[in-house]
């Protein structure tokens, strides 16, 4: 059950046990999706991205491009083990379930490992949830049962926690593997207040409902001390070493590079981000 007024001294909790070491850095990097979703990327851009993705300290989880990059990743990544994450109905949040389905076929057509869905929030939010549930239903189908399915909730648009939590729950009945918190496109990306109300909902699914889902902050997400805190925060809820690259992620690009000066790698050889995401 998730009480709002909670959420205060749970974070006050994991910040007193987060730590901004190299150990801590070296996981972060491990549980990282490295993005680049802007307008002006090129094949070029990518490649570099896939680099950037196998680091000293360790590869990345994935990269997340948009989908027409998507054989460019895989190819790019070859025998790294870091998978090629997309998005679909992005980052709008329509409620054409079909138009959103066939999109997803053509992702995991092209390749794509994970398929990360804007959920229709503004649907959500104005009472309909039928619509939602069709989006939903009809990217799990499209997904199969092979492809990870991440539902991007837009949390900075959401006005109340305890919606945040039912959109996390409903997303989880309804095939999510991860639930999400931003595209990066909105002003409020990921927070730590909307992280407990996710992390909850993932705790009581499990619990009460026995469906194994992960987490995603995503949208804002830039410093050594942004990651270390979600990372407290999942440990605080769903206990230590929980969070694996199978059940958390980062959505980030500019975060890797103090991720790996925390590391100890000098910053003249750490490269470039590629995005503001």
């Amino acid at each position: 059950m998730f009480d709002p007024k909670t959420v205060p001294d749970v974070i006050k909790m994991a910040a007193k046990k987060a730590v901004s070491d190299a150990e801590t850095a070296r996981r972060a990097i491990s549980v990282l999706d490295l993005t680049s979703l802007n307008d002006d990327d090129t094949p070029e851009v990518i490649e570099a991205l896939c680099k950037r993705a196998q680091t000293p300290a360790g590869n990345t989880a994935a990269v997340c491009v948009f989908s027409p990059f998507v054989e460019t990743s895989w190819r790019a990544l070859g025998q790294s083990g870091v998978k090629t994450a997309t998005v679909v109905n992005f980052p709008e949040g329509g409620t054409n379930a079909q138009r959103v389905g066939d999109e997803t076929a053509d992702c995991v057509a092209k390749g794509a490992d994970e398929v990360d869905l804007v959920l229709p929030y503004k649907a959500f939010l104005s009472g309909d949830l039928a619509s939602v549930v069709d989006v939903l239903d009809a990217t799990r189908t499209a997904c199969g049962p092979m492809t990870t399915m991440k539902v991007i909730l837009e949390t900075g648009e959401f006005d109340d926690l305890s919606k945040i939590y039912d959109a996390a729950r409903l997303a989880i009945k309804h095939g999510a593997n991860f639930v999400k918190t931003s595209t990066g496109k909105v002003p409020v990306g990921a927070t730590p207040e909307s992280a407990v109300a996710m992390l909850t909902a993932i705790r009581d699914a499990r619990d009460e409902d026995g469906a194994i889902a992960g987490f995603k902050a995503s949208g804002g997400v830039k410093t050594t001390d942004d990651a270390v805190l979600y990372l407290a925060i999942a440990d605080e809820i769903m206990g230590d070493g929980w969070a694996t690259p199978q059940t958390f992620r980062f959505g980030a690009s500019g975060v890797l590079t103090p991720l790996l000066e925390t590391c100890g790698l000098d910053q003249n050889n750490a490269p470039a981000a590629t995005g503001n995401y």
